[in-house]
């Protein structure tokens, strides 16, 4: 692989480590997870946090959409499009509280275009947030 296969997006938020937003491989693009934040602010959409930096709520829905907007950010500024993903895993950090209604977020958004899925609850992510994917798409 070469650098030029390393692809980040200037509308999307920066990575939390040392990653690209998305590498390219032939026709296959591997997006890196997404979050919901959005760039150039440290704030999470619909995280509400106490003095501590602890989550005291979280809006799912306001994530959901916000998530999407950034994975549309990478994969546009890779060459690809909504319609081009193929699987997408779903990382939940509340799937009793949360999935369905993130569910019918991504509904929503999947409607025409329906990419194999997985969605897995997991403890925590790496910043506040209560949803991240990972996508692959084709080019």
């Amino acid at each position: 692989m070469t650098t030029e296969d390393k692809i980040n997006s200037d509308k999307a938020p920066d990575p939390v480590g040392a990653y690209p937003h998305a590498r390219r491989v032939g026709n296959l693009l591997f997006l890196s997870g997404v979050g919901p934040r959005e760039k150039g602010s440290k704030e999470i959409p619909g995280v509400i946090q106490d003095s501590e930096g602890r989550v005291t709520s979280h809006d799912i829905e306001v994530q959901c959409h916000s998530v999407f907007k950034n994975v549309r950010h990478v994969l546009e500024a890779s060459g690809s499009s909504w319609d081009n993903i193929v699987d997408v895993t779903v990382f939940l950090t509340d799937m009793k509280g949360d999935f369905k209604r993130y569910n019918a977020v991504y509904a929503e958004y999947f409607k025409d275009n329906q990419p194999c899925r997985t969605t897995i609850e997991i403890s925590s992510l790496p910043t506040p947030i209560a949803i991240e994917l990972k996508v692959i798409a084709t080019v």
